[in-house]
């Protein structure tokens, strides 16, 4: 049979348009295609690949689990993902872990738990759940309603009840909306769908002090800002405020599918036996291979290496601006960056993605505005060169049309 993107078109469902690129092998930030052509990877499987492709780390612990056993569902807990769980506490706020599949599931478990919290301890009005526009928080109807962009929840009917969006960084309509019926707010510490847009300090600070004083849960959605993504092993560790849940998927399992929601004793007491499951949450595989990308990032070697490596990003996105002028900023923290298209190239972000596969670069967009960088955390410096010198002929390529 052959496998090409023809055979896409007769057995998948359309909601997806991939590229003809069919990627069969990879190693690091280097990626092979059905030709032969190569990639630098600067898209990490969307902030996914934080060790690259086929870190011997990861590949090690998926053969040792392989070979001892695969799945129980959540009758019974399995040693990896305590382990998982006991190295998530140590790390952070935390003390208790939720496991899921996904960022969304993740959210969508962090959303279900604020809303009981609020009914056990407050009663039935408190359900208000405050957002941000241009927010992201995954697909599931619960999670895509909150998220902060109508196009991806409009059309399926009826939408869940009582959630507001307002402006991100927009004290003064936050301050408006939050009240004693707020249940929780949920933003992500960087937005990165929304256009790879930083937090305020002192808004981030006063959401945390006006959460306080309505008694609201404050969630941090740190799917794509999470496991060193920013430079810190969560990125709330690098603003100064805490949050109440915590969600993280993404680069947890490097590739391997898994989510995760952490919160305290006292609110996770609220999803009581029942309330909430996932048959495969809290996998074995995805337990074991997430420990060992847990391990590896979580070292000071590799988070401080993520900031100079942003460096190097920015400078290298700078000279190619010096040259060709099409970027009016370079946003973002760590290895999630945004390179803003000025006034004369408005909205053409895709054909700078485009244009970049075309010169062996795999990169990504944050709307139509952004070209969006996600590579592997240890992404070597030289990879790094190489990636731009291809990012800076396909740059080259849109602007002489």
């Amino acid at each position: 049979m052959q496998a090409n993107r023809e055979l896409f078109d007769e057995v998948m469902v359309p909601n997806y348009n991939p590229s003809a690129v069919i990627p069969v092998k990879g190693q690091g930030s280097r990626v092979w295609d059905q030709t032969g052509k190569e990639f630098i990877d600067f898209a990490g499987g969307i902030a996914v690949n934080c060790l690259g492709h086929c870190h011997p780390a990861l590949v090690s612990a998926l053969k040792e689990q392989g070979e001892k056993i695969w799945h129980l569902s959540n009758v019974m807990t399995n040693e990896p993902a305590l382990r998982l769980a006991k190295k998530l506490t140590d790390a952070t706020f935390a003390e208790k872990v939720y496991f899921a599949n996904s960022g969304a599931e993740a959210n969508e478990a962090a959303l279900k738990l604020a809303r009981r919290w609020a009914l056990d301890k407050f009663g039935a009005e408190k359900t208000q759940i405050i957002a941000f526009n241009k927010g992201f928080h995954g697909r599931t109807f619960f999670t895509v309603t909150v998220g902060g962009q109508a196009a991806y929840s409009d059309g399926f009917g009826p939408k869940p009840a009582d959630i507001t969006h307002i402006d991100y960084n927009d004290l003064a309509a936050f301050e408006k909306t939050i009240s004693d019926n707020t249940c929780a707010v949920m933003m992500e510490p960087l937005q990165g769908e929304g256009g790879i847009i930083s937090p305020n300090a002192e808004f981030v600070q006063a959401v945390r002090e006006l959460c306080d004083k309505h008694n609201a849960l404050l969630i941090f959605d740190e799917v794509q800002t999470g496991v060193g993504r920013t430079g810190d092993l969560y990125a709330y560790q690098g603003l100064g405020v805490t949050p109440d849940i915590l969600t993280s998927a993404k680069a947890l399992g490097g590739g391997f599918p898994i989510g995760a929601m952490l919160t305290t004793t006292e609110i996770a007491a609220h999803l009581k036996v029942g309330t909430h499951g996932s048959t495969y949450g809290g996998n074995p595989l995805a337990c074991s291979v997430a420990e060992a990308a847990f391990d590896t990032v979580n070292t000071e070697s590799v988070l401080a290496g993520v900031k100079a490596k942003e460096q190097l990003f920015r400078d290298g996105l700078n000279a190619i601006n010096d040259k060709y002028n099409v970027f009016s900023e370079v946003r973002g923290k760590g290895l999630l960056l945004g390179a803003v298209l000025n006034d004369n190239f408005e909205g053409r972000a895709r054909d700078f993605l485009v244009a970049s596969a075309e010169h062996g670069l795999m990169s990504l967009v944050a709307g139509t505005n952004v070209v969006r960088f996600t590579p592997s955390l240890v992404i070597t410096d030289e990879e790094i060169q190489e990636g731009l010198a291809r990012f800076e002929q396909a740059v080259a390529a849109v602007v002489n049309g």
